[in-house]
């Protein structure tokens, strides 16, 4: 049985741990201290770490990792990650023997310009996604384009409806605040704001969220939806219904928030 687990890191990260009774997988360890916590008490051996981009909240941790562990480190192909040994893009698979999994790997440009997600299939649909697509929201465009980010929430949106979304950050309440301000009518979003209170004031993550929930109501996967067109025009003053264009429109009101 495949578990993951969230650790806490800097002010609002997740470190994500996917393990079963004795092996251990690490996805973009900003720091290595609760990583290792949690091996340690956990009784679990690290096999492989995952990194989604090379911002350095994702990267810091991994030397003192291979350090304690020497294991592959996955990551993107054209990004330059000096702790990454295995370089890898779409179209390729990472066999984790030791945990019975497979993990494909999709581009998604847009926050970085080779940012990359691990895509698992078996025994449940769950994509770690970094920076890329978050609970009702998604994130900042750095080194891509608008269109780059719109493509890349666009390709996840066609996995499988029941997949777990695992970002990096705690950033749903206020992405719920911005995505109420889009989307003022949906109950839904109201509703799953007063669970993520809750959810937190149990000191409990407000993630993974699933991708069918999230096409009910994240605005930057609906940008051909009338509701959400109607307040980016009325936002920005600019009467369009290019996607990607309503995409760059939500993106820069986020921004400035």
């Amino acid at each position: 049985m495949i578990n993951v687990h969230p650790i806490k890191a800097f002010k609002d990260n997740y470190i994500w741990i996917l393990h079963d009774t004795a092996y251990a997988i690490a996805v973009d360890p900003g720091i290595s201290d609760g990583v290792i916590h949690f091996l340690q008490t956990s009784d679990l051996k690290l096999v492989a770490i995952l990194v989604t981009h090379h911002h350095s909240d994702h990267t810091g941790g991994i030397d003192d990792l291979r350090e304690l562990f020497n294991v592959p480190v996955y990551g993107p192909r054209s990004e330059v990650i000096s702790a990454v040994t295995q370089q890898v893009s779409e179209g390729e698979e990472i066999v984790i023997a030791e945990l019975k999994i497979n993990l494909a790997v999709l581009n998604l440009p847009g926050h970085t310009l080779g940012h990359i997600a691990f895509y698992m299939h078996h025994p449940f649909n769950a994509v770690f996604c970094g920076d890329t697509l978050f609970a009702s929201g998604c994130g900042r465009v750095f080194e891509g384009t608008y269109a780059q980010m719109h493509a890349s929430l666009n390709k996840l949106s066609q996995l499988p409806d029941d997949t777990l979304i695992y970002c990096a950050h705690e950033y749903t309440l206020n992405n719920i605040s911005f995505a109420k301000c889009v989307d003022p009518d949906n109950y839904a979003l109201i509703e799953f704001e007063s669970l993520c209170k809750q959810l937190l004031a149990e000191q409990k993550p407000t993630l993974p969220t699933y991708l069918a929930f999230e096409k009910t109501i994240n605005p930057f996967l609906r940008c051909s939806d009338s509701k959400i067109v109607h307040s980016a025009q009325s936002h920005s003053n600019q009467l369009t219904s290019d996607p990607v264009k309503i995409f760059s429109m939500l993106r820069q009101w986020k921004d400035n928030f």
